[in-house]
């Protein structure tokens, strides 16, 4: 793996490393479910957040309906066709940010929706930042879903276009060297209409079995991410 070995993981006794750029410019299934159980933690003047990542969607660009890159690029998804490793943050319907990440070779355009984690350090300030903008009755839905996740992250448009890969970075991705077992499930997406609501060719969200904070499962009617 490319990467750079640093300590122990926040709240884990476990070395974890940070995966570089060609770690994520693989296919974009592959790089979802080895996002499973991986961390994230973003830095900030107020502190750091950081989480386990519990729950995830592919977005596959061109080939994919649901995509917004399926109709190629624009302004606002200029991020998902640059070098992988990198955050893809977008608005949800104006109100709400999704963070995702990049990967696959450049130019593809895929991309990895962070729907749900664990907070397992920074979780006052992660909580003070959910309660700020809404409720939040419960630790584990601090981030539960897309849009708490960015919020108890602090991740919005601003973020577009960071990097994951470095170590000392604002917003870093990293992975236990030796990582515990992990039960898998996949399903259809939530939220997502139209062809791209395919429970058979697009069960492409995944999660960590018996997790609770994975997000409930809420079909839509046709209306394309």
């Amino acid at each position: 793996m490319t990467g750079t070995t640093a300590g122990a993981a926040p709240s884990t006794a476990m070395p974890w490393q940070v995966p570089g750029p060609s770690w994520y410019a693989r296919d974009v299934h592959d790089v979802a479910r080895d996002l499973l159980g991986a961390y994230v933690t973003r830095r900030s003047p107020q502190g750091e957040v950081t989480l386990r990542i519990t729950e995830v969607e592919a977005y596959a660009g061109a080939v994919d309906p649901a995509s917004h890159a399926y109709r190629g690029r624009t302004e606002r998804n200029r991020s998902m066709f640059g070098e992988p490793g990198r955050l893809y943050v977008y608005r949800h319907l104006g109100l709400h940010h999704c963070a995702n990440v990049v990967c696959g070779p450049a130019g593809s355009a895929s991309g990895v929706l962070l729907r749900a984690g664990e907070v397992v350090e920074g979780t006052e300030l992660a909580r003070s930042r959910r309660t700020r903008d809404g409720r939040c009755d419960s630790d584990r839905q601090i981030a539960r879903g897309p849009a708490r996740l960015a919020v108890a992250l602090d991740i919005d448009r601003q973020d577009d276009g960071v990097g994951i890969t470095d170590a000392q970075g604002a917003v870093v991705v990293h992975l236990p060297v030796d990582p515990l077992p992990r039960t898998i499930a996949s399903g259809p997406r939530v939220g997502v209409g139209g062809e791209g609501a395919d429970a058979e060719r697009f069960a492409w969200r995944s999660w960590l079995v018996d997790e609770p904070t994975v997000s409930a499962y809420r079909p839509v009617g046709r209306r394309r991410r």
